[in-house]
């Protein structure tokens, strides 16, 4: 063993056993050595006289590279020699004398990584040097197994290398793959072909695995080759020979079906197409399926049965005589059945094919009605596939139930499986919508009667198909109950399964309840039954507590579709929900489920829009609000009261109770309305002003805990919305506690608080704000780095993302607070200390700011305070320096500079309309500055950027004679193009 081999040898070493530094080493030295002008001649010889794989291996991967990189310099003799060395190499032949070792005796890897290299070779070199290569292996094939085998590696690396679709090919690979083709075509395909079909015929009963790599390498083939070379008597009566006789091994059935399949799917013209399937005389496989439904054979056969029945619809579709038409109807009829049967019966991974082929089929019968028998019986069998298919399969009955990670992960591998046969479903339900509703009707009906805890899969399955049925109704069809739906939605709701408390029944049965909500509308006798099904056992009372909770959810969005015809109702309902509501309010109660969890909350939603209604008469409305909310504002109370004498290990349990009881009270008012609350019924408003007003002492006996202050944040914002202005005496002490001591994600929520007030009263909080904004801009701009946020790995955690939504949020607030005529507040006594680092902060976001719609906000907060503090261009200054800042910074950082930079996409949606509120500015600009404006962005800003004096003189004209803000946007967009181009990017504006 020499110095190569040993490098060899260890650099490929993977048992950790050899020092790093050595292995570097040797990795280096085989480097070296491949860089050597010789290095084929060392690899060829290597090959001649190394058994060890890994020197065979290190030399055919270092003769594919070499070739590859260096074969248009190598001179003729050193590329004959090659040429010479890999085809005596891949034919089992000698190079010379001393050839002690064959690489056609090693290991498939060795034998794959040779036929890469004779590839290699055949791309550069046929058919223009090398024309004879495939007409010569073709005359060493007689040499037996070893050599035929290599033949096919070849056959085989050259389709995956440059012939096949399957991978992307670039234009030179697709050319030199067209070239290859041709001149095999011309020269030797037939050839080729005659000698697969003699060795198959002569290897057949000795060796299927030859014949297996035959048949693989003719599958990939049989595509772009003369069809009729394959599709003869001979040869396809051979390969259906392959296929059925039973005493082959199921590798070689299947093998010779995927050729068949090829054969099928060859493209060509519909008409010959279609001759060319019916002559495959399919039928004679359709025995097969039913041999051993898991088999390798199997999936083989349904493959082909699928591929033969979608090339026949494909010929259905395209051809347009009676007698095509005829033909394709024949042959489907004969091989649906067949394909019904391996959906149903057969373990394979052809599915999802089947059902897009079915989804097609499907797609074929819209136009034709009425339906013939056959194929109202094929929509019958489609149906009875998609049932079988969307069943759960028994034995993850318990996993699915408790939910755990295998149920988990079954649940959501069927709800990603179903999704295409349920749109195959609703296909079905247009074409046949009488016969989807009879099939659902009966297999609803077949799962009532059966033994439920033996058919849990069954029943689930029925009730699935029916909720998946609805999406392909209309609101109209659904109102008014056509068809058999009158009889099915009466049928589920009367209906108690007998396996009701499995989960996924109980979850499929709700929501497929939920589905026909609108049937509900329009047949009311049946809500006594719709409610049943919500508050019994079968929802809201489930013993499963993911069942439950999610019947509340369902159950408030049927309150919120049924609400005026629930009114009957109340009484009952409010009884039935006694025990939940108490359960989800009692101190101590909260379970870890529910921790953290708002689905509970659902329930008190529902509560408050029964209760809310102007047709609850006002007697009733107080005696049923008073009823929830006494209790509730009691339990806040007297957790609040112990709040200083409690152990740590009670406090967390008490902060989780508070938790749920403001959650649940911010439910409830969602029922009630501003109108009702505060102008028909005042009292019900005086209710939410006392809970309002014992809500806010949570902020001052825990000021600290932020789920706490974000839930009472949550419930001001609901208060804002249905108290309106009578809020105002609680917002004082609610806003001093919330601002005080306030982390960056708190304050931005505060915020979003002052945003809906402005919002809803305008002018009428500008005391609050004034009160409120030093305050605020003081924390802000103690909290907010003065220069950008920093970038780049690490730059992205949980704190500096906080304080970049602090900064889009208080962008935001004073956007709304320019934009609602309280420009004012920035000018009082209090906040004129914070209005320089306002102003440069807005500039600079104005220029620079990665967010676009963040400048453009900031351009529309300058176009605001220009308006409402430049009142004309000789009047005496509202606010000292502002002007002269504005058309010394503003106007010339953000309306040129900003604009001039590259960054700045006109091609982008958001930026055109960036620009649109820039050059709106200007026009403001000189509206209130007048000339003094134009004199100085001119003389000053556009001279800066060295701006040809005509375009400048236009620019003042566009102005000047107050031209419509399209005109002038589309000018100033030329000016500034134009700049660019001039400076061709050397100068870089900021």
């Amino acid at each position: 063993m020499d110095d190569l081999e040993k490098a060899i040898l260890i650099s490929f070493d993977e048992s950790g056993a050899v020092d790093s530094a050595l292995k570097a080493q040797a990795v280096g030295y085989c480097q070296q050595i491949k860089e050597t002008p010789s290095i084929c001649s060392i690899c060829i010889e290597r090959l001649c006289f190394s058994k060890l794989v890994q020197v065979q291996f290190w030399c055919l991967q270092c003769l594919h590279e070499v070739l590859r990189v260096r074969y248009s310099s190598m001179g003729p003799e050193e590329k004959s020699f090659i040429r010479k060395s890999v085809f005596s190499l891949a034919c089992y032949e000698s190079i010379d004398d001393k050839n002690l070792v064959r690489v056609l005796d090693g290991p498939a890897f060795i034998k794959n990584k040779l036929a890469q290299v004779m590839v290699t070779l055949i791309c550069f070199e046929y058919p223009m040097i090398w024309p004879s290569v495939f007409v010569d292996f073709l005359s060493n094939l007689s040499k037996g197994v070893v050599v035929i085998d290599m033949f096919c590696r070849v056959l085989n690396a050259l389709d995956e290398e440059f012939i096949s679709l399957d991978y992307p090919r670039s234009q030179e690979e697709v050319a030199i793959a067209g070239q290859i083709k041709d001149a095999m075509r011309q020269q030797c395909i037939s050839q080729v072909v005659r000698a697969w079909y003699d060795i198959l015929l002569m290897y057949r009963n000795s060796d299927p695995d030859l014949c297996c790599s035959v048949l693989d390498s003719m599958r990939r083939y049989v595509s772009w080759i003369d069809i009729g070379l394959i599709a003869n008597d001979a040869f396809v009566g051979l390969l259906f020979e392959l296929m059925l006789v039973s005493g082959f091994p199921d590798q070689l059935r299947g093998a010779a079906a995927g050729c068949i399949h090829a054969v099928a799917a060859k493209r060509m013209d519909p008409k010959a197409k279609l001759t060319l399937l019916q002559s495959l005389q399919i039928r004679k496989v359709f025995g097969l399926v039913a041999e051993d439904n898991d088999s390798e054979l199997v999936s083989s056969v349904s493959s082909l049965l699928t591929g033969y029945s979608t090339e026949v619809l494909e010929c259905s579709k395209r051809l347009n005589s009676e007698d095509g038409k005829a033909v394709s109807t024949e042959l489907l009829n004969e091989v649906l059945p067949s394909v019904f049967y391996v959906m149903q019966n057969c373990e394979i991974d052809e599915t999802f094919s089947i059902v897009q082929f079915l989804s097609g089929y499907v797609g074929t019968l819209k136009s034709l009605a009425p339906l013939t028998e056959t194929q109202s019986l094929h929509v019958g069998q489609i149906l009875d596939v998609i049932r079988s298919q969307i069943r759960f399969d028994p034995a993850y009955r318990n996993n699915l139930d408790m939910l755990d990670k295998t149920g988990k992960e079954e649940e959501d591998r069927m709800a990603e499986f179903r999704k295409d046969l349920f749109v195959l479903l609703r296909s079905v339900g247009r074409v046949a919508p009488d016969a989807t509703q009879l099939f659902i009707r009966n297999s609803l009906a077949s799962a009532v009667a059966s033994n439920g805890d033996v058919n849990v899969e069954e029943i689930e399955a029925a009730l699935s198909l029916l909720y998946a049925f609805g999406e392909s109704l209309s609101d109209e069809t659904m109102k008014t109950g056509n068809g058999l739906l009158g009889e099915l939605i009466p049928m589920l709701l009367s209906t108690k399964f007998p396996c009701h408390n499995n989960r996924l029944v109980a979850l499929i049965y709700l929501e497929t309840v939920t589905r026909y909500m609108k049937f509900f509308q329009e047949n009311t006798q049946y809500i006594p039954l719709v409610l049943s099904a919500f508050l019994d056992e079968r929802g809201i009372h489930h013993p499963n507590r993911n069942v439950s909770r999610r019947a509340s959810y369902l159950f408030m969005r049927i309150v919120k579709l049924l609400k005026a015809k629930l009114v009957p109702y109340i009484e009952t309902i409010l009884q039935s929900l006694q025990d939940t509501v108490a359960q989800f309010t009692t101190i101590y109660a909260v379970s870890k489920e529910l921790s953290g969890c708002e689905d509970g909350s659902h329930i008190f939603e529902a509560i408050g829009l029964l209760i809310g209604m102007e047709d609850v008469p006002l007697e009733k409305q107080s005696e049923y609000l008073t009823a929830l909310l006494t209790p509730l504002c009691q339990q806040v109370e007297a957790l609040l009261l112990n709040a200083k004498a409690q152990n740590p290990e009670e406090s967390p349990a008490k902060i989780t109770n508070i938790q749920q009881i403001i959650m649940a009270i911010n439910a409830l008012s969602k029922g009630f309305s501003e109108r009702l609350v505060t102008a028909s019924r005042p009292a019900i408003g005086l209710m939410f002003k006392q809970t309002l007003d014992v809500l806010l002492r949570i902020l001052v006996i825990y000021p600290k805990i932020e789920p706490l202050r974000c839930k009472v944040t949550s419930f001001i914002h609901r208060m804002v919305d249905i108290l309106g202005s009578s809020v105002f005496p609680y917002l004082p002490k609610a806003l001093e506690q919330l601002l005080a001591e306030s982390e960056p994600k708190e304050l931005a929520g505060f915020l979003l608080l002052l945003n809906q007030l402005i919002c809803k009263f305008n002018t009428g909080v500008q005391d609050i704000l004034e009160e409120v904004y030093p305050a605020i801009a003081s924390r802000v701009f103690n909290i907010l780095p003065r220069d950008a946020f920093p970038t780049g790995p690490g730059s992205n955690t949980e704190e500096i993302c906080e304080l970049q939504e602090l900064q889009r949020t208080f962008y935001t607030f004073l956007h709304v607070i320019a934009t609602h005529d309280l420009s004012s507040v920035f000018l009082s006594s209090k906040s004129r200390a914070y209005l320089d680092p306002m102003m440069q902060l807005i500039l600079h976001a104005s220029c620079n700011h990665k967010d676009i719609l963040v400048r453009k906000a900031c351009v529309q907060i300058f176009i605001r305070l220009i308006k409402d503090w430049c009142v004309s261009p000789y009047g005496e200054e509202k606010v000292p320096g502002f002007r002269s800042f504005v058309m010394e910074a503003f106007a010339t950082n953000c309306c040129l500079y900003s604009v001039l930079d590259k960054s700045f996409e006109f091609r982008d949606a958001n930026t055109l309309v960036l620009f649109g509120e820039i050059v709106l500015v200007q026009k403001v600009m000189f509206e209130k500055f007048g000339n003094d404006f134009l004199v100085h962005f001119v003389s000053k800003s556009l001279q800066s950027a060295h701006c040809p004096q005509d375009l400048a003189e236009q620019y003042c004209q566009k102005l000047q004679q107050g031209s419509d803000i399209k005109v002038l946007k589309s000018f100033y967009q030329l000016l500034i193009e134009n700049l660019r181009r001039q400076q061709n990017g050397s100068l870089v504006f900021r």
